[in-house]
């Protein structure tokens, strides 16, 4: 039979597994975002401890390695003064005619869904330095935002 038919098995045809990617830029924190990287550690090390499948020993390593290098690299951002959009503050504002609440934290800490949004997403950049009263441009709309209030999450 010719070589080319011969399969020695599934190994070598499996998607090879690479790192999770670190996001680029700074590793910008909030104190409740350094503590959920601690907890996920803990958590990962828990479930470590207790796995036996190879396959899964291999995904929580890497997972672990991720966060364990987040953990290090984290830049703990110093409370803001509320007095503009930047790090940390919970900004309310007018997008597209609807209300909305966000609060600019660390990529890692970012959940959209729940009014979590990443610093270095594009909304964010855009009301960054931004004052409560202020209309902005964004997504290519002239006026698109109008900052209505600025605080300081507890």
């Amino acid at each position: 039979m010719s070589v080319a038919f011969r399969r020695d098995g599934d190994e070598e045809h499996l998607e090879p597994k690479f790192e999770i990617p670190i996001p680029p830029g700074p590793n910008r924190v909030t104190a409740r975002g350094l503590a959920l990287i601690g907890e996920r550690i803990v958590g990962i090390e828990a479930q470590l401890a207790a796995a036996a499948d190879e396959a899964e020993i291999t995904a929580l390593k890497r997972d672990l390695r991720y966060w364990q290098t987040r953990q290090i690299t984290a830049e703990l951002m110093p409370v803001p003064s509320g007095e503009a959009v930047e790090f940390g503050v919970t900004v309310t504002l007018r997008l597209n005619g609807k209300q909305r609440a966000l609060t600019l934290v660390g990529d890692d800490e970012a959940d959209p869904a729940s009014g979590l949004i990443a610093w270095t997403a594009p909304l964010a950049r855009a009301l960054s330095g931004a004052e409560v009263g202020d209309v902005l441009d964004f997504g290519g709309r002239d006026e698109a935002i109008e900052v209505l209030g600025i605080a300081v999450p507890h």
